[in-house]
């Protein structure tokens, strides 16, 4: 297996995800262009926009590699082919975001200094940055998972200023290249939400993912929002995408699982209160069970 700690300069390419947010993403990839430890390679996977965010990528960026995609595949879609062709370019670490991310100036060498003092650590296969709000609060959509069952192991990786990860989101996530030669890649069926979480705990369940706070990134939502609030019909995916995690075997253990469903259950039921029980958002949870007790997806 090769060791992720053993190479002292990296290639390491950026995958930005994006979809009819321009601006955005001219202030991401400014932000990106500013870091201290630049990346090697930018790559824009562009999901079919339709406010000429190509032509913005080709004409203000030819720095930056645009991959076009033919329609839009969602968040789970565009960093599947995103980590799919920086892997093929030879990238040892792939640092993924979306469009409204804007990393700090020292977010990637700080990530990639985790590297540098491990100690009886084992090598990571993930590297996560602290991901806050516009206000510099912790952002509640991106609340990582962290391991919970090994106290030595959370004592020492703390000592060294890490935490060790059970699952992340794709807002500011180094994932390194052998994570995708043993487990794959991202599950595009997802197509927004959860893909993020079913993908680094499938990784983390088998490998070491640490969560660096002294990397940081601002992910620049309208609101400070979570799965329920300010949701509306998209609160669906987040269902069926929990069912497919409750029924896969790659990545939660029995015992995690039950954690899974709680969160859902819980979720669920907070989601049918703010809206208040209306017929249209009972009708999206209902949507959500069906079709995530059908058979998934394989592509």
């Amino acid at each position: 297996m090769p060791d992720a700690s053993s190479s002292p300069a990296p290639a390491v390419f950026a995958v930005v995800v994006t979809y009819n947010r321009k601006a955005l993403l001219a202030e991401c990839l400014q932000a990106l262009a500013a870091q201290t430890h630049p990346p090697d390679r930018t790559i824009v996977v562009d999901n079919a926009s339709t406010d000429d965010t190509a032509d913005y990528v080709r004409g203000e960026h030819p720095e930056v590699q645009l991959l076009a995609l033919p329609d839009n595949q969602g968040g789970a879609g565009g960093f599947h082919e995103g980590l799919k062709a920086a892997h093929a370019a030879g990238a040892e670490w792939i640092w993924l975001m979306d469009d409204d991310t804007i990393a700090e100036p020292d977010a990637l060498e700080q990530l990639l200094s985790a590297l540098d003092d491990l100690g009886p650590l084992r090598a990571p296969a993930l590297l996560s940055s602290k991901v806050v709000w516009t206000d510099g609060s912790l952002h509640p959509m991106n609340h990582p998972g962290f391991v919970n069952n090994r106290l030595d192991w959370f004592v020492t990786a703390s000592a060294h200023g890490l935490l060790p990860l059970r699952a992340a989101t794709f807002v500011s996530l180094l994932v390194h290249r052998s994570a995708i030669d043993e487990l794959g890649l991202p599950h595009k069926h997802f197509f927004i939400w959860s893909d993020d979480i079913e993908y680094t705990a499938r990784v983390t369940r088998r490998r070491a993912g640490y969560l660096v706070p002294r990397s940081v990134v601002v992910h620049k939502t309208k609101f400070a929002h979570t799965a329920v609030t300010g949701t509306g019909g998209r609160f669906y995916y987040h269902v069926r995408n929990s069912i497919y995690m409750l029924r896969g075997r790659r990545t939660w253990t029995n015992q995690e699982k039950l954690s899974v469903l709680w969160f859902l259950l819980k979720t669920t039921s907070e989601y049918l209160r703010l809206n208040r029980f209306r017929a249209e958002n009972v009708i999206v949870v209902l949507r959500g069970v069906r079709d995530g007790v059908r058979p998934v997806p394989t592509k």
